[in-house]
């Protein structure tokens, strides 16, 4: 989530994003909030409308020189009705051009969806996989540090052995080690 946040502030005017947070919906809650999302009009009540529609902004955005990015979070929620109609927008294209391209960002536990059998269709049609590496014991000093500079202070707050036994109970997991420093924060500051 805090990737997709920092890559939206880096597109240009060309790309219209849209970002479904959690995937975990019905085909057609996807599509009206997908419509939602890029800004179109109405509420959609049959797949076939919804498809008419979508084709047509995914044309207009193109003939206008637009990139159309659909960004899935938490990815590895998504149910697998819901994955397979992804993949069936992904089909929308034009002889010699996408017309929509698709982020999945999620857990590693995605990876395992993707791997399924009946999931052979859309893992061809995923052109970049990338997987990030958890925090190195010195990364993880620095991005609380970081952190903590973000938050207003430079003070160390954290000792070196209390760093050490955040990494090692973390494992390099920024999500976890957020959620360490918070309550040790916040334990600190009931204790006094």
């Amino acid at each position: 989530t805090t990737l997709i946040n920092a890559l939206l502030k880096t597109l240009g005017n060309n790309i219209l994003a849209a970002t479904l947070r959690d995937p975990d919906l019905e085909p057609m809650d996807f599509y009206n909030y997908t419509a939602h999302a890029f800004g179109m009009t109405g509420n959609f009540t049959s797949k076939g409308t919804f498809l008419i529609e979508f084709e047509r902004f995914l044309h207009q955005a193109n003939t206008a020189k637009k990139t159309v990015l659909l960004i899935i979070d938490e990815a590895q929620r998504i149910n697998q009705k819901l994955l397979e109609e992804v993949r069936l927008l992904s089909n929308i294209e034009k002889e010699d051009q996408k017309l929509l391209n698709i982020f999945f960002v999620g857990q590693i536990e995605f990876n395992d969806i993707l791997h399924r059998p009946e999931n052979r269709p859309i893992r061809q049609r995923i052109t970049v996989n990338y997987n990030i590496q958890t925090l190195t014991k010195k990364e993880t000093k620095d991005y609380i540090h970081y952190r903590l500079k973000i938050a207003g202070t430079e003070r160390k707050i954290f000792e070196e052995d209390a760093l050490n036994a955040i990494f090692s109970f973390s494992q390099g997991y920024p999500r976890l080690i957020n959620i360490i420093c918070d309550r040790s924060l916040l334990t600190g500051y009931v204790e006094e």
